[in-house]
């Protein structure tokens, strides 16, 4: 089974304006909610191209109420922990240009952290753990470490999305794939990268610390892919950007999907890149429908 873990979900509230005056009235131009935070986005292209998963963390109020409802009537299996508080709201703000304003979401105790730990202590040999997005000031930020060493022995495919630090910890227990984008990349070495050839080097070095797969993502500049000492480019389809949130998590999800289907790495990391476009090409979250609409455009070759 696929597990998915959003410490800190949210209700993605997205809204258009003509133009955004700061300190004036606005009206809305259009609007509409849907459950977020990175994990919960994985599970949701997951169920969309096929595969169940498990959305696990942390959930609360009226607020979590929406989110369990909203991934219940897409028949995405939940076992969230309940926490006092309520789960945050993100605005996401779009007219001129692009604004995002997010909560801070509710505090976390000692005692709910140990109950989802239990939760995944019980995976088993085979499982697939995603640990994706940030961990809430409340939380021990050596949080996703603890976890990744304690599954490691249990052969659980271990899959970071996070940023810094984060990602850095968990290298030396082998996760099975962690995905920077290349701004992240660069913060990580303390460099700036702007292209793939600069992306290389580092890319690389991250297998060198431990990962088993790298997957860096480029924007409108494609993708690269790192596994053992090989180096893969994904193009990226023709279309026009609608909305770039949650499209790192799409190549995720669609890495996982198509690697569990087929144990091949290349056709997961083609079908991922594509995933990844399909979500930024359209108002939610990619489908198998724009995936296999985009899938032929993708070419991905060895460098």
């Amino acid at each position: 089974m696929i597990y998915t873990v959003t410490l800190n979900p949210s209700i993605d509230y997205f809204i258009e304006l003509d133009d955004f005056e700061v300190g004036g009235l606005n009206r809305i131009k259009t609007e509409r909610k849907r459950p977020g935070g990175k994990g919960i986005n994985v599970s949701t292209v997951l169920q969309n191209v096929g595969l169940d998963s498990v959305a696990l963390g942390f959930i609360g109020g009226f607020t979590g109420k929406f989110i369990i409802d909203s991934l219940t009537e897409k028949n995405i299996k939940t076992d969230f922990v309940n926490v006092e508080g309520d789960t945050r709201i993100n605005v996401k703000l779009h007219s001129t240009i692009e604004t995002e304003i997010n909560g801070a979401g509710p505090n976390i105790t000692t005692f709910k952290l140990e109950q989802l730990v239990e939760k995944i202590n019980q995976l088993q040999k085979g499982d697939v753990l995603v640990l994706a997005g940030s961990i809430p000031s409340s939380l021990p930020s050596t949080l996703y470490q603890q976890i990744t060493m304690k599954l490691q022995d249990k052969e659980v495919k271990v899959v970071v999305d996070a940023t810094k630090d984060l990602l850095v910890e968990v290298l030396p227990y082998k996760p099975f794939l962690i995905k920077p984008n290349h701004h992240e990349l660069g913060e990580i070495f303390g460099v700036e990268i702007n292209n793939a050839e600069e992306a290389i080097p580092y890319g690389k070095k991250l297998i060198e610390m431990g990962a088993q797969h790298v997957i860096v993502s480029m924007a409108d500049k494609g993708s690269l892919l790192f596994v053992n000492e090989k180096v893969y480019y994904a193009s990226i389809p023709e279309g026009k950007l609608v909305n770039s949130v949650g499209a790192g998590d799409s190549v995720v999800a669609g890495f996982i999907a198509s690697y569990l289907k087929t144990q091949d790495v290349i056709k997961a990391f083609r079908f991922g890149a594509t995933a990844g476009s399909a979500t930024a090409y359209s108002e939610g979250l990619a489908t198998a429908e724009k995936i296999n609409e985009l899938i032929s455009q993708v070419q991905v070759n060895e460098l």
